[in-house]
């Protein structure tokens, strides 16, 4: 696998396995890839990054090491980091300080989500917690059999805030599974997670995921990029609004985007029967 200069990160690892495919994985397998204020920091940073990369079209997401994907926040870590002396005796200053805190910490989150290029998360052993935010930012979800999920916070005293009880639910389309699982914090499975339409596929073991989450990866990195991103938003956006509002924000974009170059190579290609090849974006 081809490594990169640019892309230099204590807590994350990228590598470029196939033309136009980037590998991220998140690299603190001795602690469970369990997640400190320096990561998501970067996570952001990376992520960034990535969407403007020419060079990438498709990222895959993974944890490094057997036993997790991520086990979510480092709990003793987050003690200090979360919940340390902040703002002095002034109840609305901790408030706002805390409030800035937790903003900053869902914007690295949301880095995933409007990062331009599709990202396909490979899960595999624990997955707990921020696990569940992680993956719910990504667009494409896959897993091993042997995964573990929850919706963890509740066991810690309190809500989830950084984005699961957003997303998690417009993904899986029912309210009541969503709650019964965050509000109990249980322990659900793949098969559970493939029914309620969470993952798209299971996967027997951490390679096969992962080599599954590359080939598709590869396949969309063969398609032209102007259009992946395009779709990308639209989707994006069209959860978010009102049909009509979808529609007239689908014209205005396309009202630009169907000018490409990609257009004519594409329907070209495929009248040939031949790969496409597009310009980098």
């Amino acid at each position: 696998m081809a490594t990169t200069p640019q892309y230099k990160y204590k807590y994350w690892t990228v590598q470029f396995p196939r033309e136009h495919v980037a590998h991220v994985e998140i690299n603190r397998p001795d602690k469970l890839n369990a997640f400190i204020q320096q990561m998501w920091l970067e996570m952001r940073q990376l992520f960034d990054q990535l969407s403007v990369d020419p060079r990438v079209r498709a990222i895959v997401l993974t944890g490094a090491g057997d036993r997790a994907f991520t086990a979510g926040l480092d709990v003793k870590a987050a003690s200090t980091e979360i919940f340390g002396d902040k703002g002095g005796a002034d109840t609305a200053r901790k408030a706002i300080i805390l409030r800035r805190y937790v903003l900053a910490f869902q914007d690295c989150l949301t880095a995933i989500e409007r990062c331009e290029k599709t990202v396909i998360c490979a899960m595999h052993g624990f997955a707990y917690g921020f696990a569940i935010d992680i993956s719910s930012a990504t667009d494409i979800r896959i897993c091993t059999q042997d995964v573990q999920f929850a919706v963890k916070e509740v066991d810690i005293g309190m809500a989830a805030d950084i984005g699961v009880l957003s997303r998690l639910p417009k993904i899986v389309g029912s309210y009541g599974w969503v709650k019964e699982v965050a509000i109990s914090a249980r322990i659900f499975g793949a098969d559970e997670a493939l029914r309620v339409g969470f993952v798209n596929a299971i996967h027997s073991s951490k390679a096969a995921a992962v080599q599954a989450a590359l080939d598709l990866a590869g396949l969309i990195a063969q398609k032209s990029p102007v259009a992946v991103l395009g779709t990308k938003e639209l989707l994006n956006y069209s959860r978010d609004h009102s049909i009509n509002d979808g529609l007239r924000y689908t014209a205005v974009w396309n009202s630009g985007a169907i000018q490409t170059d990609d257009v004519p190579a594409a329907l070209t290609s495929s009248m040939e029967k031949r790969v496409p090849t597009f310009e980098k974006l």
